[in-house]
């Protein structure tokens, strides 16, 4: 197994992983690549899924409530999604791995210490963890396909400013089915189970166009200038933080990095994800379905909440001023639930204890920019607002998710622009998404039509049971 270890205090915990059941990819005289290694797998995950279905497809889940059919369809287990499970109690496992295990187990780049999002990528395809050749790889072979065509370019550069970074986004993305290898190969009368080879090759393609598209926009709204070219040695965050005018800031790409692994994806339920796997469902090539994630990504109660809680910190400052006291961020924190709105950036839909992807940011900051001014109120309210929100019975998890800390990560390194944020969540969230379509084509997932009720309808379904 070829893995680097960074310090001697990992060794005895990387080798109780490896015994523990964590996969390594092949490590022969020519590996893989990442297409290679799943064509291996698919046949074995085909049987797989039959055998689930014959020792289980009859059993039940247990019994679905009307409230949550109200209710959002919260805890309703109704999809398959390989990629990423969430604990309530222990936060996201990608492919059975913590966050502090892909931390330590996935590839870095030369003289980083975060994982490069190119083997989050290979682990949430094959539940392997790739060689650092193999992740080099990626990085060369994304590079290579990150030219996006000229009318997109068009497109973006006729967008007038005012249109939402996101907006915009979604319309690129969107554009680029006009080469999509799936749409063409469907035309053509590929064999179902073929699907997923072009469903990969579009998949590939896009998550190489992302950087692209999204330096674009970002010049383009906020007036930054001409994008420069990919680098072709460079691995993917590096190529990202230099279009978005970041590349010369190591320290800037190492949150890239950070960044992009950690919002790649949070199972299946989330509006983003499960938006890709419906649209998906009805073959629809990946870029029609990741644009419609896009948009689900958009919404203030999905993608936006990172800004909402840099704007909540920022009149906080402003109001209490640098350095505050305790007293005084409680009584900011009071005002704002009196006030009736909610504290941004705490409490999570599923989890119930401190979200993993909240603590890695944390530990980040604590590397990086122990002294920064808004990072220490984010500390401070980290230390009062749980109890408060337990006292005031706000929430059933009165602790911080993912967005209470990333917007002070990026704006302490200069990107200040908060309408670009959902941008930077949605490059990261296409990692997931478009691993799940790649599977969902492989192994025949068919068109999702749950069925419907009115509320007439249930009140009869009860009427007639009494």
């Amino acid at each position: 197994m070829a893995v680097v270890f960074r310090s001697r205090s990992l060794l005895p915990r990387l080798t109780s992983l490896s015994r523990s059941g964590v996969r390594f990819a092949s490590t022969g005289s020519k590996p893989l690549t990442l297409k290679e290694r799943l064509a291996e797998l698919i046949p074995s995950q085909i049987d797989k899924v039959k055998q689930i279905r014959v020792d289980h497809g009859k059993k039940s889940f247990g019994p679905v409530l009307v409230d949550q059919v109200y209710g959002g369809m919260r805890g309703l287990p109704a999809l398959i999604w390989d990629g990423s499970v969430l604990d309530a109690e222990e936060g996201i496992r990608f492919r059975g791995k913590s966050i502090p295990e892909c931390q330590a187990l996935l590839p870095k780049a030369p003289g980083g210490s975060e994982p490069l999002p190119e083997g989050l990528f290979w682990l949430l395809v094959t539940g392997e963890v790739p060689t650092q050749e193999q992740v080099s790889a990626l990085s060369r072979d994304w590079a290579a396909r990150a030219t996006i065509p000229e009318f997109v370019e068009e497109i973006l550069d006729r967008c007038p400013p005012t249109l939402h970074p996101m907006s915009q986004f979604s319309l690129a993305v969107t554009a680029l089915n006009h080469d999509s290898a799936f749409a063409r190969a469907y035309q053509e009368g590929i064999s179902k189970k073929d699907y997923w080879q072009p469903t990969f090759d579009d998949a590939m393609d896009l998550i190489a166009k992302l950087p692209n598209i999204a330096g674009r926009i970002y010049r383009n709204v906020f007036g930054q200038g001409k994008v420069p070219a990919i680098d072709l040695e460079k691995d993917y965050s590096h190529n990202l933080a230099t279009l978005l005018g970041f590349g010369d800031n190591e320290a800037f790409v190492e949150l890239l990095r950070l960044y992009i692994t950690i919002h790649s994806d949070h199972e299946g339920g989330n509006v983003s994800a499960h938006t890709g796997k419906l649209v998906g469902s009805a073959l629809s090539d990946p870029f029609l379905a990741f644009g419609a994630s896009l948009n689900g990504l958009a919404g203030p109660l999905h993608g936006l909440a990172n800004q909402e809680v840099l704007s909540w910190l920022r009149k906080m400052q402003s109001k209490i001023g640098e350095n505050a006291s305790d007293d005084a961020v409680k009584e900011y924190v009071w005002s704002t639930l009196k006030a009736g709105q909610v504290v941004p950036g705490y409490g999570h839909a599923v989890l119930r204890k401190t979200d993993p992807r909240y603590t890695a940011q944390r530990e980040f900051a604590l590397k990086h920019l122990p002294n920064d001014p808004l990072f220490k109120l984010v500390g401070q309210v980290y230390n009062i607002v749980p109890n408060i929100l337990l006292e005031a019975g706000k929430a059933k998890n009165p602790w911080p998710n993912v967005d209470a800390h990333s917007g002070v990560l990026l704006t302490h390194y200069g990107l200040t622009e908060m309408q670009f944020y959902t941008v930077l969540f949605g490059v990261s969230r296409a990692f997931g998404v478009v691993a799940q379509l790649i599977w969902d084509r492989a192994l025949g997932a068919p068109l999702e039509r749950p069925k419907s009720y009115s509320s007439d309808a249930i009140q009869n379904i009860f009427k007639e049971k009494h």
